[in-house]
């Protein structure tokens, strides 16, 4: 960590500020509906705790692990399940929580894995969208901040599993 150069990007009063934003808009969104929230591992764990804590809805939740950088800051471009659902979701509302949405090759896969498990309905909720790194078209449909170019972490997102404890998220300074 201290041969990392970084600077904050975005501090721990915005996330709280555009994590309650979004926790209020999937409120609305999903009242009166049997929600399943799905955590992609390790990366968002931190950003959905906070999430559901902001709901003003019951929901359950459930994790999946998906593995596609290794120890590199670029995609291998190869997805792995390496945890998997333990809950049904068929006919059932899925909100699938990333911490990143990057090149969309993730997603895409994860999207069209969970959708053969035939939910009612499938949205992405991204804590951030970074499309200019895109490879494959993808569009989350809540999504905290946008942002141009750089690596980040902190707030549970890593470097080599390094520096998801900071409750800030930095990008690394080249």
């Amino acid at each position: 960590m201290e041969n990392l150069r970084m600077k904050i990007l975005y501090s721990r009063d915005e996330i709280e500020r555009v994590v309650r934003d979004m926790a209020e808009r999937i409120s609305r969104d999903y009242e009166g509906k049997d929600l399943v929230v799905v955590c992609v591992l390790k990366g968002a764990f931190m950003f959905m705790a906070d999430l559901v804590r902001h709901l003003k809805r019951p929901c359950v939740i459930d994790f999946i692990r998906l593995a596609s950088y290794g120890s590199g800051t670029a995609t291998s471009g190869k997805v792995l399940v390496t945890k998997d659902l333990e809950t049904p979701i068929a006919g059932k509302d899925v909100l699938i929580v990333e911490d990143i949405v990057d090149t969309g090759i993730t997603l895409d896969f994860l999207v069209r894995k969970l959708k053969d498990q035939n939910p009612s309905s499938l949205k992405i909720c991204a804590l951030v969208d970074k499309k200019h790194r895109r490879k494959i078209e993808f569009t989350a449909d809540y999504v905290g901040f946008d942002l141009d170019k750089g690596f980040i972490l902190g707030y549970g997102i890593d470097f080599d599993e390094k520096a998801r404890y900071l409750p800030d998220i930095y990008v690394m300074e080249e």
